[in-house]
């Protein structure tokens, strides 16, 4: 594997999306949005009336990526962590943002009642930190705050680093 696979996560509304799609860009590397991977091979399990929303089948999403995360060089963006084998990534990068900011951004995407609730209580209770706190090596998930449009540009800094470091230890 010459490049870093790269798990970006966190709340939805958060910024990976944003991130992903820009680091991408700056690196090379392959990104890849599994709710967009999801909705074109028909990878979910069913309906949830409650969320109004399509259930992922996980294990579908694993086999799809399976081939192209050990070539390396890929950066994964969903809201979910657990579920990916621990293997795949040399990093995880848990986006963080402000209730407030949130709250605005869920809204403005059309959330809510319960979804738009349970997606703030979420972030409040640090939930997707702590899955992935659980399910990787502590010493490769780091937080990063997303607010404000300086935290974007602090963070493709920062992991674009990371990724030319990487590369110079392991090639």
């Amino acid at each position: 594997m010459k490049r870093p696979n790269i798990l970006l996560t966190g709340t939805p509304g958060v910024g990976k999306t944003t991130l992903g799609k820009e680091l991408a860009q700056r690196t090379g590397l392959t990104y890849v949005n599994v709710g967009d991977l999801a909705q074109e091979g028909q990878l979910f399990d069913g309906f949830d009336e409650e969320y109004q929303c399509p259930v992922l089948d996980e294990d579908r999403v694993v086999d799809e990526l399976e081939d192209k995360m050990g070539d390396g060089g890929v950066i994964v963006d969903y809201h979910g962590c657990d579920f990916f084998p621990e293997r795949w990534f040399q990093i995880v990068f848990v986006l963080r943002t402000d209730n407030t900011n949130l709250y605005s951004r869920l809204e403005g995407r059309g959330y809510t009642g319960k979804k738009l609730q349970d997606n703030v209580q979420c972030e409040i209770f640090q939930t997707i930190y702590e899955e992935a706190m659980e399910a990787y090596k502590e010493e490769i998930v780091h937080q990063l705050p997303s607010n404000e449009p300086e935290d974007l540009e602090r963070n493709l800094e920062q992991v674009v680093q990371w990724i030319e470091q990487w590369v110079k230890d392991n090639n």
